[in-house]
C-alpha cells in the first residue's frame, strides 16, 4: 500500500484537574468479581460519600505509534475493567459528571489501579464537563408569534421564515452540522478577536474567521444577520455573566455501563475529518481487521487510514483529474484566533463521503475536476439520461482505490454526489445523493459495467424525480416544479437528496432532502421513495413523505431489514417511516404535498434540554445522520437505529422503544458524523465486533485540547456487563 505513515507528536493533555488527591493503593482485589487479566486494568472508584458509579475511566497512552486511549464506565459498586489493552505506559484518571477530573496516575496493564474521584467544587465547575447540547439549549430561539418573519424593516426576521420551525432548522442543520456548538471554545468569545462596543460586533467579526467564513456568513443571513448575531451575542453575554444549563446530564445507566470505547488519534491538527468506512454495509465481515479509512473533506487531499491491530495511522494521497480543479485554500478567509492568517485547508478533492463495497476497495465522493460538464452531460448530448435532465455542472464526482492493487480511478459524473450506498441488484449499482440546492436529479453508477468496460460515460445515469399525479400507476409527460398539478400529467419535484439507501427489501431506492435551512424557500424536507423501474431515467416514480407535526427537519436515511425508513429530524425526534402502514392513495394530486400517510410516522423525542424560548415538542438535540445496526455488530441487537446525536456528545440508540445513550466523554466534543458496524471474528463474542466512528466536527480546536488536538476514530462495543473481559 503506498500511503505515508506520519509523524505523531506527543501531545500533552491540557485538561487535567490540579485538586490534589491521594494515590490510589495497588493490591489484591477485595471482591473476587473484580477480575483482571495481564492485559488488563482495573479497580474501584470511590470518594468521599463512598463508590461513584456510572463515571469513566479512562487509559491513555502516547508509547504506540499514534496515541490511544481506552474508556470504560464504572458498575453500581464503582468498579471498573478497562480489558485488553496494548502493551504500553498508561496514563489514568476518572471524569464523570458532578466530579473534576481525578489526579492522573501512571501504570501498566495486568494491575490494580483504584482512583480517588473529585467533587466539583461549584456548580460552576461541574457544568465545564457537560455535553454541549446542554449548554447551546441556552441560546433563545424567536418565539412563534414572531414568525412569519417581517424582513429588515420589520422583526429582522427574513419573510421566508415561515414558521418557528424554520429558524430551528437554520441553527441545527447549518450551524451546528458543522461546529459543535456548545463546545468551550464556541460557547465563549475569544478577547484575541479584537476590541468591539458589544458582543453583536464581536460575533460580526467571529463568523469571518477561517476558510469557512462564507458558509457562516451565509448562514446568518438566512437567520437575518442582526437578529441572528443578536441571539448569540446575548446566549455568549449570559454564559460570561455565571449563567448555567438549566438541566444537568444524567451519568450512563442500565446497559449504557456496558461500553467499551477504543480512541486512535489520526490526521493531523488542521485537518478534520468528514466520515470514515470499515467495511461493506451490507456483508460487515468484509475487511476483518482491515483498515479503517476517512474522508477529509474541505480540509486536504490525504485520506486518513487507520490499522487499528497494529495502532498505527497514515496518510493516502487521493489524485484529481484536472490541474485547474478548485482548492479550499483559495476560500475566502478572515483571521483565526487559532491559526491567524494561515489558510490551514488546502483540498481539491473536497472528498465528502466513503463506502466500501464486496471486494474491500474503497469508493468515494469527490471532486476530481473544475465544475463545468463535459458535452455528453448537456443539452444536445446523446446520452439517455441527458435527453431528459441535461447537467451543466457538478461540484464532486466518484473515485475509487483498491487496495489490493494500490491504484486509483477517477470517475466523472454529470451529476454532483454527496453521499453513496451500494444496492443489493445484480449490477451492484452505487446509487449517489446530490447534497444541497434544487438540482432534482439522482444519480448513479453501473459498477458491473464500469468494472467491465471501464467505460464512465456509458455506466452512469440519472433521473429527475417525478411523482405519479395523474394517478395512473405509471410515468408520462410531467409539468415543472414551478408549475400546478395538471391533472392529465405527472410533475417534477425538484429536491435534493442529501442522504441515500436502497431498500434490502425490493428494488426502492430512498432519499432524504433537507427542510428549508439550505435554501429559504418555503418547501418542506421529505422522505423520498424512488422506484426505477424498467429503465430508471425514464421510468422512475418518486413517493414523498413529509413528516407530521410537531416533527420536522429530516436528515440522513436508512432501512432496517424490514424495510421500515429510518431519519432524524431537526425538530428533536428520531423518526421511523413504514409505508405498510398508509392506509389511502399514494398517489393522485395530493402525492404533490408529501402530506399523505401520515399514519406511517413514528415519532421518538430525543433525550436532553429543550431550546430556550421553545414549547414544541422536541429536543435541542442534534442529529447529523443514523445508521441502522442491522445485523448487531454493535450489540444492542439487530435492527437497532443509532442517531450521531453530536449535540449531546454521543451515539444514541433506539432499543426496544427506548433510548440508550452512550456518551463520549474523551475528549470532550466528540461530534459524530456517521457509523458502521464491522465483524471482525463472529466466534469472538463481544470482543470481535464493534460499531466504527470518527470525529467529524470542522473545527478540532474549539474541543477539548485546543489546537494540538487532531480527529480521532472511535470504536465501540458492548460487552455483557461493565466487569467483563
Amino acid at each position: 500500500m503506498q500511503i505515508n505513515s506520519r509523524y505523531r507528536s506527543v501531545i500533552p493533555c491540557v485538561v487535567a484537574a490540579t485538586l490534589a488527591a491521594a494515590l490510589p493503593a495497588r493490591a489484591e482485589p477485595a471482591d473476587p468479581a473484580l477480575v483482571i487479566g495481564d492485559s488488563d486494568l482495573g479497580g474501584v472508584v470511590s470518594g468521599p460519600n463512598g463508590p461513584e458509579a456510572g463515571v469513566w475511566v479512562i487509559a491513555e497512552t502516547t508509547d504506540l505509534p499514534t496515541r490511544f486511549a481506552k474508556i470504560v464506565v464504572t458498575d453500581d459498586r464503582g468498579r471498573y475493567v478497562i480489558p485488553a489493552l496494548p502493551e504500553a505506559n498508561y496514563t489514568i484518571w476518572a471524569r464523570g459528571y458532578g466530579l473534576v477530573d481525578s489526579a492522573k496516575q501512571q501504570s501498566t496493564p495486568g494491575k490494580l489501579v483504584n482512583v480517588i474521584a473529585v467533587p466539583a467544587p461549584s456548580a460552576a465547575a461541574a457544568a465545564e464537563y457537560y455535553p454541549g447540547v446542554y449548554w447551546y439549549s441556552m441560546l433563545k430561539i424567536p418565539a412563534k408569534s414572531e414568525f412569519p418573519g417581517t424582513g429588515a424593516a420589520g422583526n429582522g426576521i427574513p419573510e421566508a421564515l415561515k414558521d418557528q420551525h424554520y429558524w430551528i432548522d437554520i441553527v441545527k442543520n447549518s450551524c451546528q452540522s458543522c461546529h459543535a456548538l456548545g463546545t468551550k471554545g464556541v460557547r465563549t468569545l475569544s478577547n484575541d478577536l479584537g476590541e468591539f462596543k458589544n458582543s453583536t460586533e464581536a460575533w460580526t467579526r467571529r463568523i469571518q474567521s477561517g476558510q469557512a467564513m462564507s458558509f457562516m456568513v451565509g448562514t446568518i443571513a438566512r437567520l437575518g444577520p442582526d437578529k441572528g448575531l443578536s441571539l448569540y451575542a446575548d446566549w455568549t453575554d449570559r454564559i460570561a455573566g455565571g449563567e448555567l444549563p438549566a438541566t444537568k446530564p444524567p451519568r450512563p445507566r442500565g446497559v449504557e455501563r456496558n461500553v467499551v470505547i477504543s480512541v486512535w488519534d489520526w490526521a493531523s491538527p488542521r485537518t478534520y475529518t468528514h466520515d470514515a468506512i470499515s467495511t461493506d454495509k451490507r456483508n460487515p465481515t468484509v475487511n476483518a481487521n482491515g483498515l479503517i479509512y476517512g474522508s477529509p473533506e474541505e480540509s486536504t487531499d490525504m485520506v486518513p487510514v487507520l490499522d487499528p491491530v497494529a495502532n498505527k495511522a497514515m496518510l493516502l494521497k487521493h489524485p484529481y483529474r484536472d490541474p485547474a480543479t478548485p482548492t479550499s485554500k483559495d476560500n475566502p478567509a478572515g483571521p483565526s484566533v487559532y491559526w491567524g492568517d494561515e489558510p490551514i485547508w488546502d483540498s481539491h478533492t473536497t472528498i465528502h463521503n466513503p463506502i466500501m463495497d464486496e471486494k474491500g476497495r474503497v469508493w468515494f465522493t469527490a471532486r476530481i475536476r473544475p465544475p463545468a460538464d463535459p458535452a455528453f452531460c448537456k443539452q444536445g448530448s446523446d446520452h439517455p439520461s441527458a435527453k431528459v435532465a441535461p447537467q451543466e455542472a457538478s461540484g464532486r464526482q466518484l473515485s475509487m482505490y483498491d487496495p489490493k492493487t494500490q491504484k486509483w480511478s477517477l470517475i466523472d459524473t454529470c451529476f454532483s454526489t454527496q453521499h453513496l450506498y451500494f444496492g443489493h441488484d445484480s449490477d451492484n449499482t452505487l446509487w449517489t445523493s446530490i447534497g444541497g440546492g434544487p438540482a432534482g436529479v439522482v444519480g448513479w453508477l453501473d459498477t458491473k459495467m464500469y468494472d467491465a468496460t471501464g467505460d464512465e460515460q456509458k455506466s452512469q445515469g440519472w433521473t429527475p424525480l417525478i411523482v405519479d399525479t395523474n394517478g395512473n400507476g405509471k410515468r408520462d409527460a410531467f409539468v415543472s416544479d414551478a408549475d400546478p398539478v395538471d391533472s392529465a400529467k405527472d410533475k417534477r419535484i425538484n429536491v435534493a437528496w442529501y442522504g441515500v439507501q436502497p431498500s434490502p427489501i425490493d428494488d426502492s431506492i430512498w432519499g432524504q432532502s433537507m427542510d428549508v435551512g439550505f435554501s429559504n424557500v418555503d418547501k418542506p424536507g421529505y422522505l423520498v421513495r424512488l422506484v426505477p423501474g424498467s429503465n430508471p431515467t425514464e421510468t422512475a416514480l418518486a413517493e414523498f413523505y413529509r413528516p407530521p407535526s410537531p416533527g420536522f427537519g429530516p436528515r440522513g436515511v436508512d432501512l432496517d431489514l424490514d424495510g421500515v425508513a429510518w431519519t432524524v429530524l431537526s425538530s428533536g425526534h428520531m423518526a421511523s417511516f413504514d409505508r405498510r402502514k398508509c392506509k389511502g392513495a399514494l398517489n393522485g394530486p395530493a402525492a404533490a404535498t408529501g402530506q399523505q400517510c401520515p399514519e406511517g410516522w413514528t415519532l421518538y423525542q430525543f433525550p436532553g434540554p429543550q431550546f430556550n424560548g421553545v414549547t414544541d415538542p422536541g429536543s435541542a438535540e442534534h442529529a447529523y445522520y443514523i445508521w441502522v445496526d442491522r445485523y448487531d455488530t454493535l450489540g444492542l441487537g439487530p435492527n437497532v437505529p443509532i442517531a450521531t446525536t453530536n449535540g449531546g456528545e454521543a451515539l444514541t440508540a433506539l432499543v426496544g422503544g427506548k433510548f440508550v445513550v452512550l456518551r463520549v466523554p474523551y475528549p470532550m466534543g466528540f461530534f459524530s458524523k456517521n457509523a458502521d458496524g464491522r465483524i471482525d471474528d463472529a466466534s469472538a463474542g463481544w470482543k470481535g465486533k464493534g460499531l466504527w466512528t470518527t470525529s467529524g466536527t470542522r473545527a478540532m480546536f474549539h474541543g477539548e485540547g485546543g489546537k494540538t488536538s487532531q480527529p480521532r476514530v472511535f470504536h465501540l462495543q458492548m460487552r455483557p456487563d461493565p466487569l467483563a473481559r
